[in-house]
């Protein structure tokens, strides 16, 4: 077997070996579990270095070894791996405790409850570093939301079980592209068994971040589409604006499951669903955030996913991506997305741009994008020298250690 040149991409090295092995894109892509539009993605940088699970697993197949695959003498963490919050291990403690809650005092009124929340949902998409932000208040707000939640009666119970399924949807953005997925897990059927609790088709609806999480943690995406029809279902778009908001967003919710299959008709339907529910609307929903800017710009991930990067940097060239969203994580988000579709079409110079824009909006977001990591790993190595120096400088503020 011809072995790939050493200056060789991850993508380069998977489509070599799975060329030499005589296998076709969708039947790799099959084999591993995904889609054949899953295996270009990966082959042409559209999708970074996945998990060491399925590197293990993409290695078997192609009978190669693991340091061939990845081009790698040594897999190092940041590499094929998440990375980890410093108070990541005590929130996820404080996360799978279920303390006794007795009279000892009496809880926070519903009403407050409920604008402290609030208050959490701006510092979340307000803060460039949210992580930390949301670390010093997310333990004592859960315990105000649990203890609300068991002690008030009546309509202040629900309505501090809507509360406490928001705090667990704020718990699992902060666990969101960390290594702990069965913590993502836990925290979102508790979001789920909250909401349902609280008899509320409006906290049932916001399964949007159990679904967009659960998308970047690798839950199956058939679970994720059923999971968004039955939250639709519960609502009454013609009632009101907020159930317009929450239906459009798990209408996007759907699209964005759909392109990640490589179900381009599905997708695009849907994302038409999510956008005359946003034209319906005044502005942004208050902390889910749909809107007309979110929908134009979960657009580019759409095509992104579905590996048509033409359509994708269209889109890119329609927005203000700064401030479709009003969320500098969001925005960093979406900045990083218009990079992704650059890095598809092989514009290096392009893709570093944005994303130094993106760590400039919010460095949080950046450190923990996978496809921003994988990227700047690549582009330290295979890009033109001014490329490669603006790389290893955007690594060093990632905290890379391969830039060390």
């Amino acid at each position: 077997m011809h072995e790939p040149s050493t200056t060789a991409t991850f993508g380069e090295r998977v489509r070599k070996y799975r060329e030499a092995a005589g296998m076709s894109r969708p039947v790799f892509g099959e084999l591993c579990g995904k889609s054949g539009a899953w295996a270009k993605a990966i082959e042409t940088g559209g999708i970074g270095m996945p998990g060491l699970r399925m590197l293990i697993r993409m290695a078997e197949l192609l009978g190669v070894g693991l340091g061939d695959l990845t081009g790698l003498q040594k897999l190092s963490e940041t590499t094929y791996t998440k990375v980890r919050h410093d108070k990541a291990a005590e929130i996820a403690r404080l996360l799978a405790t279920y303390p006794i809650i007795n009279r000892d005092r009496e809880p926070v009124p519903a009403v407050e409850l409920a604008a402290n929340v609030a208050q959490a949902w701006q510092v979340w998409h307000g803060s460039a570093h949210q992580r930390d932000a949301i670390a010093v208040i997310l333990p004592r707000l859960l315990e105000d939301a649990r203890r609300a939640a068991k002690l008030h009666e009546g309509r202040d119970r629900r309505l501090s079980l809507t509360a406490l399924a928001q705090v667990y949807h704020l718990a699992q953005l902060y666990l969101s592209f960390q290594p702990m997925p069965e913590m993502i897990y836990l925290t979102g059927d508790r979001a789920m068994h909250a909401a349902q609790d609280a008899d509320s088709p409006h906290a049932i609806a916001a399964a949007w971040y159990v679904n967009h999480v659960y998308r970047d943690a690798g839950e199956q995406a058939e679970g994720r589409i059923e999971l968004a029809h039955q939250a639709s279902a519960l609502l009454s778009p013609e009632r009101s604006e907020t159930d317009r908001a929450l239906f459009g967003l798990l209408q996007l919710a759907m699209a964005l499951s759909y392109a990640r299959t490589g179900r381009q008709g599905d997708a695009e339907r849907h994302w038409d669903e999510a956008s005359r529910a946003a034209d319906s609307l005044a502005g942004h929903h208050p902390w889910l955030l749909f809107g007309r800017g979110m929908v134009d710009a979960y657009a580019v991930t759409i095509y992104n996913d579905l590996t048509h990067s033409y359509e994708a940097t269209r889109h890119v060239n329609r927005l203000d991506l700064h401030h479709a969203v009003p969320s500098l994580t969001r925005s960093s988000f979406h900045v990083i997305e218009a990079a992704r579709a650059y890095h598809l079409r092989k514009e290096p110079i392009a893709a570093m741009s944005l994303l130094r824009q993106a760590y400039e909006i919010s460095p949080d977001t950046s450190r923990y994008n996978l496809f921003t990591r994988s990227a700047v790993l690549q582009m330290m190595t295979g890009s033109t020298p001014a490329v490669r120096d603006d790389a290893r400088a955007l690594a060093r503020k990632l905290r890379l250690p391969e830039a060390a």
